[in-house]
């Protein structure tokens, strides 16, 4: 994916960590897959069935980056168009 991003000459970064903040202090990071034209964030999983988990990861990432819009993309199916593709809006 980071090939067909960087060939369309897509701006993307990958894996950039964001801070988790507690009382102050970073207690963790959250690193989504990819954020896409500084607009969508993408997040890739190879898994039988997307779950509920996923979808409010992504969520979560869309409120920490300040998006609106962001694509699950689950690559363990028989058709991508179909059935791989997930968009998630905050």
């Amino acid at each position: 994916m980071e090939l067909e991003m960087t060939a369309t000459q897509l701006q993307f970064v990958r894996e950039q960590p964001i801070p988790v903040e507690f009382r102050g202090a970073i207690v963790g990071w959250h690193r989504p897959d990819f954020v896409v034209e500084q607009s969508v964030v993408v997040e890739i999983k190879s898994v039988s069935r997307i779950e509920p988990v996923f979808i409010k990861q992504v969520l979560t990432y869309l409120r920490v980056t300040h998006l609106r819009v962001g694509l699950l993309l689950n690559f363990n199916v028989t058709s991508m168009a179909n059935e791989g593709i997930r968009r998630v809006v905050l």
